[in-house]
């Protein structure tokens, strides 16, 4: 009997524990995203509210959605009926200021420091704070759809939820085919010409020569995208993405820290990774 007792307990033991650990996960906190309205915060910027709200018309699909104000999201924050997507600003720990605006969607509920405080599903580099280049437009309708699938993704598994945005960086195992289209400007300056060349996949251009394949959604394409502030400073961080023209997927995902021996763009380092993964016979 005793042996039999101590056999139950070793098998509820563990599934209790699995369900109080449940409770508190970002899968089970996050579950009824699907249900609840969507507010999308605005700028108050003529210009870039109409393109907001235009983008959103044609591509928002996973849950209801509202527009608001920033004023409006002040009073609504702390209710967790609400998600919110808004934009942020990213201040590090050596920074003065913020230097990047991030696009991220987080949930309502109490909240004693604004959006920091609240329950972060996703969060997606953006453009300069100071100086946005133009290219966050233009990238825009991948970015709401990369939130889109993450948050879903997101809600199936606790992994793709805490892992982040790094984790789509092993997609690049599958662009063995495709052409890799690079911003001359979003390239660092200690990439030499044998890297640059190294690789026939690669297409070096202009921004505009960039956009372009963005924008007529070339497929087999896969385009890059960089974040970082317009003045960086030691401590400030880079974030470098390269994007499925066609589908909008993430296929490269990462950021470095801003140093004397690293300024901004894609680094020699990022250069072996995608060859080392565009290698047929690896």
């Amino acid at each position: 009997m005793k042996r039999l007792f101590v056999l139950i307990i070793s098998i509820i033991i563990p599934i209790l524990a699995s369900a109080q650990a449940q409770i508190d996960t970002k899968k089970v906190k996050i579950s009824d995203f699907t249900q609840k309205v969507t507010k999308v915060v605005l700028h108050g910027n003529d210009f870039y509210d109409t393109i907001l709200k235009e983008e959103i018309a044609l591509r928002w699909s996973v849950s209801p959605y509202e527009f608001c104000t920033m004023e409006e999201f002040e009073v609504l924050k702390n209710n967790s009926q609400y998600y919110f997507l808004i934009t942020t600003l990213g201040q590090f720990k050596k920074e003065t200021a913020p230097g990047i605006q991030f696009l991220s969607l987080v949930k309502g509920g109490k909240s004693k420091k604004g959006v920091s405080d609240m329950l972060e599903v996703v969060s997606l580099p953006y453009a300069s704070a100071e100086y946005p280049s133009g290219r966050e437009l233009v990238l825009l309708p991948a970015l709401l759809d990369i939130i889109q699938a993450h948050t879903l993704k997101s809600m199936e598994s606790d992994f793709d939820g805490y892992m982040g945005m790094s984790r789509y960086t092993k997609n690049m195992q599958n662009a063995q085919n495709m052409k890799i289209v690079f911003c001359e400007d979003e390239i660092n300056s200690e990439v030499d010409s044998e890297t640059r060349n190294a690789d026939g996949r690669f297409i070096i251009t202009d921004e505009d020569g960039a956009d372009k394949y963005f924008m007529d959604h070339t497929p087999g394409t896969l385009v890059s995208y960089m974040v970082a502030p317009t003045e960086p400073m030691n401590g400030s961080y880079c974030y470098k993405l390269l994007i499925n023209a066609e589908t909008h997927e993430l296929y490269f995902f990462r950021r470095h820290k801003i140093t004397e021996k690293y300024g901004v763009g894609f680094l020699p380092e990022d250069f072996d990774y995608i060859i080392k993964n565009g290698e047929k016979d690896k």
